[in-house]
């Protein structure tokens, strides 16, 4: 049996969820669940299609498409937006996000992958209410990998880092997205970049990430969207509990097959009323303690220490 929806428990209006999906039936299910409780009232549906070299991937997409057409039971809007043909992890995510922003002026956007607790919703709608005409601030984030977040003086804060693993964000912000980063080889020598990202090695691997995107050998939208945001002088929301956990992370994944540190990270719900940042300005001391967790390579006693857990598990 069905379970129940819940009662909406937030007077701010639910924004419209975008729902990318692609090839993972058991993950789509599980992540479809979670934004059956939000009840939105209009779910774009950004699906890519079947690579050609890969038996079976045919089958596989049909399938999630049809879980996604059989498990939309509230009073809703489903917009299709489902590619034939394969186009990639880049060109698929911002083709969808540009069709979805030529309609509405913001939006919460979950992988199929992207498992949020039932807070992140409200949080978002919250938030996107809040800051709708704030140009400082891009996007509003679900997940956080700077701690526990227990004790933490708000609900959120502002940081550097554009996370993508469940967030939302306005029409306004999405303009800065430019797919050919064309401005990338000028702005690689500019100081703007030093200042965004103080320690040298993390910032050489951003330049890296940024090179092999400019020139075709990276298929990542995200990092095209950190780019723009960081060009722009943005900053992100992120709380200070994790509210997503990013269950893709293994052999099934396209992008994601490598042991993370923060793969499948357990979610703590929020408290409401949110709590706000007492100023207007970035934790510079969370951002450090995620650029050292996430960002700069891991010691050779760390990285033996993870080869032998796949080893071993």
């Amino acid at each position: 049996m069905t379970p129940p929806l819940p009662t909406p428990v937030s007077d701010v209006a639910m924004p419209p969820v975008v729902f990318l999906v692609f090839n993972r039936p058991d993950c789509t299910a599980l992540v479809l669940e979670r934004i059956r409780g939000a009840r939105p009232p209009r779910l774009y549906v950004v699906a890519d299609g079947p690579r050609a070299d890969r038996p079976g991937e045919a089958a596989l997409c049909a399938g999630v498409r049809t879980i996604v057409e059989q498990g939309v039971d509230w009073p809703c809007e489903v917009i299709r937006d489902y590619a034939p043909a394969n186009l990639g992890c880049a060109r698929r995510v911002s083709s969808g996000l540009d069709a979805v922003f030529a309609r509405e002026t913001a939006a919460i956007i979950l992988e199929d992958d992207c498992v949020p607790d039932s807070t992140f919703f409200r949080f978002c709608a919250e938030l996107l209410e809040r800051y709708r005409d704030e140009p400082r601030v891009a996007q509003i984030a679900g997940c956080t990998f700077h701690g526990s977040g227990l004790g933490a003086p708000s609900s959120y804060y502002f940081s550097r880092y554009p996370h993508c693993w469940g967030w939302a964000t306005w029409r306004r912000a999405w303009r800065h997205y430019d797919h050919s980063m064309q401005a990338w080889p000028q702005a690689r020598g500019e100081a703007w970049l030093a200042a965004t990202i103080p320690d040298l090695t993390e910032r050489r691997m951003w330049e890296e990430c940024f090179d092999g995107t400019a020139g075709g050998r990276i298929d990542s939208w995200a990092y095209r969207w950190t780019f723009a945001l960081w060009r722009q002088g943005c900053l992100s929301v992120l709380p200070y509990r994790n509210l997503v956990s990013n269950i893709g992370f293994g052999d099934a994944a396209t992008h994601t097959r490598a042991f993370n540190p923060v793969a499948a990270r357990p979610v703590l719900p929020l408290a409401f009323p949110l709590v706000h940042p007492g100023a207007f300005a970035q934790d510079a001391a969370a951002d450090e303690r995620t650029s050292r967790r996430v960002f700069r390579p891991p010691s050779l006693v760390t990285r033996l220490g993870r080869r032998l857990r796949r080893i071993f598990a």
